[in-house]
């Protein structure tokens, strides 16, 4: 399968949250309960300022996954660290196209000195766990029973991937 990837803009905004919506409706990978409206894309725009976002298109027209990083917290003490968010179309999911997102939110991230990627999963969302620990990221932390969807109690595991950061460059004297 041929994807082309592209940065997350204005004309993303229906399929988009159509995509989310999906799962929204369908699982627990999204932890919202009621669909949203296309305004909610005005959210993803603004987490994203100043960090990658992408859309994954089959060949150049539909929008089969987007993925973003954002800022884990607002300190800037935590500016090394990224929190990591994607969704792929059920029909595009175990292709290689997770990994090759990652990969390419991976290496935007080590060019903003980003050395830590944070993800939250519901525990009811195996093969994201799965996923996660198939590219190295390790289970960091559990809140047990914290959220609720579909009249199942979940969990919310905290996966954390180290990445090493591109080295500085020293001027030589």
């Amino acid at each position: 399968m041929e994807y082309h990837f592209e940065p997350l803009a204005e004309e993303h905004r229906q399929p988009v949250i159509d995509l989310f919506n999906h799962y929204v409706s369908h699982s627990h990978a999204a932890f919202l309960e009621v669909p949203v409206n296309y305004s909610f894309f005005n959210r993803f725009l603004e987490i994203t300022r100043g960090y990658p976002a992408l859309v994954a298109k089959q060949g150049f027209d539909q929008v089969v996954g987007f993925a973003f990083l954002r800022p884990y917290h607002a300190a800037e003490t935590f500016r090394r660290t990224a929190e990591i968010t994607y969704f792929i179309l059920p029909d595009h999911t175990r292709r290689g196209l997770g990994t090759t997102l990652l990969e390419l939110l991976v290496r935007a991230a080590r060019t903003m000195r980003i050395d830590s990627i944070l993800a939250a999963i519901s525990s009811r969302n195996q093969p994201s766990l799965h996923f996660h620990r198939r590219q190295g990221f390790k289970e960091c932390g559990r809140f047990s029973r914290v959220g609720r969807k579909f009249g199942e109690d979940f969990d919310v595991v905290w996966m954390h991937l180290r990445i090493k950061p591109l080295a500085r460059v020293t001027p030589s004297l």
